[in-house]
């Protein structure tokens, strides 16, 4: 492990942020580091990175522990149930982050899980402050918090200018899922 991981966010609006962050996992991955993404929203969907990240094993683990978008589409589930899930993925974050097994950790749509009070602030301030020094962390999701863009050594914010989505066309596997 190199001995100053960084702490890098990407957030905003527009598309792209989960995309870089799987960018990151495969350049690592060819390098033989270790790459682990816990997911805190996606998890009930399938979508293709379930599959692919199996071909980038072992060097990549990916965890969806999430229920799938809170309060959108087909969500049933009660809040509670969602904020008991995400308590469980900062759960796992910590005891990856800390394992010493990885080099790179991956939290997918954690900014999200803040901004939908599943999680604190506060959760994800105690994760950037306690991860070992040669651990390189990313946290993606839009709404990232001042507190946590303060923390953080690379911020990167995505900004729609254009969607298909403006035109009527729906989400495109391989593209969007």
């Amino acid at each position: 492990m190199e001995k100053d991981g960084l702490t890098i966010v990407y957030t905003g609006k527009g598309k792209g942020k989960t995309t870089a962050a799987l960018g990151i996992a495969l350049r690592a991955t060819g390098y033989q580091k270790k790459t682990c993404m816990i997911q805190f929203i996606k998890g009930s969907w399938h979508y293709g990175e379930m599959d692919s990240s199996k071909r980038l094993e072992p060097e990549f683990e990916m965890i969806a522990v999430g229920k799938g978008f809170v309060g959108i589409m087909d969500d049933k589930s009660p809040k509670e149930d969602h904020e008991k899930i995400a308590k469980e993925a900062v759960r796992i974050s910590n005891e990856k982050i800390q394992s010493g097994d990885y080099d790179i950790v991956i939290l997918d749509e954690i900014n999200y899980a803040v901004n939908l009070k599943l999680i604190s602030v506060n959760d994800v301030l105690d994760i950037i402050r306690s991860k070992p020094k040669g651990v390189d962390l990313i946290l993606t999701g839009n709404y990232a918090k001042e507190d946590v863009i303060e923390a953080s050594d690379l911020v990167t914010e995505m900004r729609e200018i254009k969607h298909p989505f403006q035109k009527g066309i729906k989400a495109k596997k391989g593209i969007d899922f």
